[in-house]
């Protein structure tokens, strides 16, 4: 068997390779750091503290006094609010949206 070998390129020829592969090694580099960046944005959002509602979502139990009345609830950025109206004095109750623990009250009564 008779072995070929390839020619010496002609320095046109090895500065055209030096460039490709110049042009792949920095290709490759950003390859590599779009990746790191995409799985630290994942890890970011998976190992942060505060986690998402639907995930810690648990039933929670809130007491009223006794002959109290929800007049209205609503949502006030990170606040539930509930009215409540109790034996004619109307009381506001806030609570953290995501954890539901109590976070105010503010009692509304008439001047004698």
């Amino acid at each position: 068997m008779t072995d070929t070998t390839a020619p010496e390129p002609t320095p046109e020829q090895a500065a055209l390779m030096a460039r490709v592969r110049r042009m792949m090694l920095i290709a490759g580099l950003t390859s590599v750091l779009a990746v790191a960046v995409v799985l630290m944005a994942v890890g970011y959002r998976l190992y942060r503290g505060d986690g998402s509602p639907a995930a810690s979502a648990t039933d929670t139990i809130a007491t009223v006094p006794k002959g109290a009345r929800i007049v209205s609830t609503a949502v006030a950025g990170e606040r539930l609010v509930v009215t409540l109206d109790i034996g004619g004095v109307t009381e506001i109750r806030t609570f953290d949206a995501k954890t539901l623990k109590p976070a105010g009250k503010l009692k509304f009564i008439s001047e004698p």
